[in-house]
């Protein structure tokens, strides 16, 4: 296989994905030392792939007086180009793609000039498009670079889409995962049951992005029988914004959540942890408020681990809600052994050389 086959592959099988923040200085603009810097902490984490240009990225990257899309497509390129040369493990490339359809191809097209793998393409912002509408797009950039199909959740943008929406997406060639995030149980089991009973189910991975229900989505099997015939699935792995904080923990936490699926025994700890990291979750992600303050409750781990300077987002407005600083003081409280502190306290330096 080359190097792109065994991405996929990887992508199929199952990984750790965190969605990468931007790395901004006091003036808003890009900190590029900073945006190598988090690549770095992700790879040396152990995760299996990274996400740019993706919400927890911040859509506003686009804005032609911003125009940072193709600058952190680039850098993550270049710091996961370097890891595979150092260490021969190969890393999967995913570049977030949104807008009408023109603009998805065009960002599609530059995903592919820097060597990303797939697109996760997003629905956000495209309310005035019918779900036929939405397909066709689907189509027209699964044409030129593999498409990770994305149910967002409606509070960040997102919007409820039908069963029939997703069991035609699941017959579009090239769609080679889905990303579940609607924060639904409901929408979930819609993505799920899609997916499980389509003619493309081996060649369709599910992924979580439901940061409020993590680990409960990976150790569940999915059973659906119809006509005495029974089939079944499982969420192979994350692509989350609550990955991309205390990461080195998640992959360790993601191994062991592998270990039990194969074993089919889900030992009780695990179940514990879910609620924890859940708890964890509502801090990060500003759950008190909407989400609102969701990237820079993840910004603001991240600076008190060193990682970033600050927490600023490209809009001015966009901040910790009230209460939430406290919120996260609480869970690093409640739960010590969910952080990686210690791994970055031992790692920040060479990471910036």
């Amino acid at each position: 296989m080359n190097r792109h086959e065994r991405a996929l592959f990887k992508l199929s099988e199952g990984t750790v994905i965190p969605a990468t923040p931007l790395a901004l200085n006091e003036e808003r603009k890009l900190d590029e030392k900073r945006q190598r810097l988090l690549n770095r902490y992700y790879l040396a984490a152990g995760v299996g792939g990274l996400a740019v240009a993706v919400h927890t990225t911040q859509f506003a990257i686009r804005k032609p007086e911003i125009n940072l899309f193709e600058p952190v497509l680039k850098i993550a390129a270049e710091e996961i180009e370097a890891n595979e040369r150092k260490t021969g493990e190969v890393i999967v490339k995913i570049a977030g793609a949104c807008g009408p359809k023109e603009q998805a191809l065009k960002e599609a097209q530059t995903a592919l000039k820097f060597g990303y793998d797939a697109v996760l393409l997003s629905p956000g912002g495209l309310s005035s498009l019918t779900e036929e509408e939405l397909l066709l797009r689907t189509k027209a950039v699964a044409a030129i670079i593999p498409v990770i199909g994305f149910y967002l959740q409606p509070s960040v943008g997102g919007r409820v889409f039908t069963f029939d929406y997703w069991r035609k997406l699941c017959e579009i060639e090239n769609v080679v995962a889905i990303k579940s995030a609607p924060f639904d149980r409901y929408r979930t089991m819609d993505v799920v049951r899609a997916v499980t009973m389509s003619q493309r189910a081996d060649q369709i991975s599910l992924y979580t992005g439901n940061d409020d229900n993590i680990i409960i989505d990976l150790l569940t099997k999915y059973k659906f029988t119809v006509d005495r015939k029974i089939y079944e699935k499982w969420f192979v792995g994350g692509l989350l914004g609550h990955w991309s904080v205390w990461t080195h923990t998640a992959v360790k936490l993601f191994e062991k959540i592998q270990k039990s699926t194969i074993k089919d025994e889900i030992p009780s700890g695990l179940l514990t942890l879910a609620a924890q990291v859940t708890d964890a979750n509502a801090a990060f992600f500003d759950a008190a408020h909407q989400f609102q303050g969701c990237i820079a409750g993840l910004h603001e781990v991240l600076r008190r681990q060193g990682l970033l300077e600050g927490i600023w987002c490209l809009d001015e407005h966009e901040t910790l809600s009230p209460g939430q600083s406290e919120e996260i003081d609480r869970v690093y409280r409640m739960y010590p052994h969910l952080n990686d502190d210690a791994f970055v306290a031992a790692n920040l330096n060479c990471w910036m050389d």
